[in-house]
């Protein structure tokens, strides 16, 4: 289980989420109860054998989120704690730099963030809540922008197990990643000033239904910050792949960006701007130390880099923010 004590006591302060406050302890304890995941005991068993240390030393405000200094511990414990972390491989996004050791994950995530940070509303004093939000790399850099609380979900438990991992050597701030995906958030909550939604809308069998849902949890006047792979074309399309993209399974549509405008409009956003559109590179995503399996350089043509393996256009993504 992971501890969501403070999180509950937050959640019940604010008239919006209480009604959630009063759901989310037993959904919690659905995940660990029915159909657990089967490494999870190893991981928390790593967890519990990591130094027991809290460390005022944090940055979360650069592009590596930092933790801790190798000043702080012992050579002997960092290099046991090296080793530690490697257990929680593959570790996706990033990068993370935990007393001293530079973890290279396979997305060089700050590249993204920095695309979109300065054209966002202002993100201080904000209740934030991170669709699809991996380990909550991006939740400590919105920490770290000033936002007040950071809910992140992602039903992908490795990644909860990492962010725990950040969570032990660090005071508690208010960064929450819950293994819960976007189903399992009430409708209708109007409770948050920004919802982010980054890498999820294209793996939704109906990309218009998601969109409904992200504008039900947010405040009036508030900012969804959309970022999605998309078709480059001047008209309404979508790609729909027979089987895998880019060796991904379940992406089921890929949209133009006028598409995602009128599937926007239509789910009543308005002042809908586009903000970045940048392909992928092998430089931005990779294989590394940290991420040792197939990655980019392996899901596209290698004989026309401008296709994937499977034939398709080659991944290019769109940040989109809208209001509310």
């Amino acid at each position: 289980m992971i501890n969501i004590e403070s999180l509950i006591q937050a959640m019940a302060s604010d008239e919006r989420l209480l009604s959630w406050s009063d759901t989310l302890p037993a959904q919690i304890k659905k995940v660990f109860t029915q159909n657990p995941h089967g490494d999870w005991l190893r991981w928390r068993k790593t967890l519990d054998a990591m130094i027991d240390l809290k460390t005022i030393s944090v940055d979360f405000s650069n592009e590596v989120v930092c933790i801790g200094c190798a000043d702080d511990i012992t050579a002997e414990q960092q290099q046991t704690l090296r080793t530690q972390l490697k257990e929680f491989m593959p570790w996706r996004k990033g990068p993370f730099e935990i007393f001293g050791i530079r973890i290279d994950t396979e997305w060089h995530s700050e590249w993204k963030w920095n695309r979109f940070k300065d054209h966002i509303q202002p993100l201080k004093d904000r209740t934030v809540l991170d669709v699809g939000c991996g380990n909550g790399y991006y939740a400590w850099r919105m920490l770290g922008a000033g936002a007040r609380q950071v809910i992140g979900i992602d039903p992908t438990m490795v990644f909860v197990a990492q962010n725990l991992i950040l969570k032990r050597f660090t005071h508690d701030f208010p960064v929450y990643v819950l293994p819960l995906g976007i189903d399992d958030v009430p409708a209708d909550l109007q409770a948050f000033d920004t919802v982010f939604s980054m890498g999820v809308i294209y793996h939704q069998r109906d990309p218009l239904n998601h969109l409904n849902k992200l504008h039900s949890l947010i405040r009036e006047e508030g900012e969804l910050v959309l970022e999605t792979l998309i078709i480059e074309s001047d008209v309404c399309e979508v790609l729909k792949p027979k089987d895998r993209y880019a060796m991904m399974r379940n992406v089921h549509a890929i949209p133009s960006v006028q598409q995602l405008i009128n599937w926007l409009e239509e789910s009543g956003f308005s002042n809908i701007q586009i903000v970045d559109i940048t392909p992928t590179t092998v430089e931005e995503q990779r294989a590394t130390d940290w991420m040792i399996f197939q990655s980019l350089e392996n899901f596209l043509d290698p004989k026309d880099n401008s296709k994937t393996i499977e034939g398709y256009p080659a991944p290019v993504r769109a940040v989109i923010t809208a209001r509310k």
